[in-house]
C-alpha cells in the first residue's frame, strides 16, 4: 500500500464537516475519544418512532480522518437502526484490525484503506461510529 495517507478526498471529507453541530434537546448524546491521538467525537441523536435515526448533531475534533469518518458517518445516519449502526461499527473495527478484508458496508469507508497499515490512526476513524451507536442504544432506553 503505497497510496498517500491523506488523499484529497480525506481532506474534502474533513473540511466539510461541521464542527459545532449540535442538536439542541437531543434524546441522547455519547462522546468517545481516542487514548491515543485526544481526537473527541461527540454525537447527539432524536430517533424516530421506529427506532432509527431522524436527527444527529455532532461536536468533532479530531485529525483529518476522524473529521472524514465523521462525516461520512453522519452523510448516511438518518434512517438508520441501532442494528445497522453497530454492524458499521463492528465491521469498521475487524476491517481495520485486519480482520475482514471487505471494507464495511458503509458508503466510502473504503477511502480509509491507505491507513490499513497506519494502527495509530484506527481509533480516530472508528470514534463517530462508536459514538452514534451508543447514543442510539442510549435513546432508544
Amino acid at each position: 500500500m503505497n497510496a498517500p495517507l491523506y488523499n484529497t478526498e480525506i481532506l474534502r471529507l474533513a473540511a466539510s464537516v461541521p464542527f459545532e453541530a449540535r442538536l439542541e434537546g437531543a434524546m441522547a448524546s455519547s462522546e468517545k475519544r481516542s487514548p491515543v491521538c485526544g481526537s473527541r467525537v461527540t454525537v447527539d441523536v432524536n430517533l424516530d418512532d421506529t427506532g432509527r435515526i431522524a436527527e444527529i448533531g455532532m461536536v468533532v475534533r479530531a485529525c483529518a480522518l476522524g473529521q472524514a469518518s465523521s462525516a461520512l458517518m453522519e452523510a448516511h445516519a438518518v434512517g438508520r437502526s441501532l442494528d445497522e449502526l453497530e454492524a458499521a461499527r463492528d465491521q469498521l473495527t475487524a476491517w481495520l484490525a485486519g480482520e475482514r478484508t471487505a471494507a464495511p458496508d458503509w458508503p466510502g469507508l473504503d477511502l480509509f484503506t491507505p491507513a490499513l497499515e497506519h494502527r495509530g490512526r484506527h481509533a480516530a476513524i472508528r470514534l463517530a461510529f462508536e459514538a452514534a451507536a451508543e447514543a442510539v442504544r442510549k435513546a432508544r432506553g
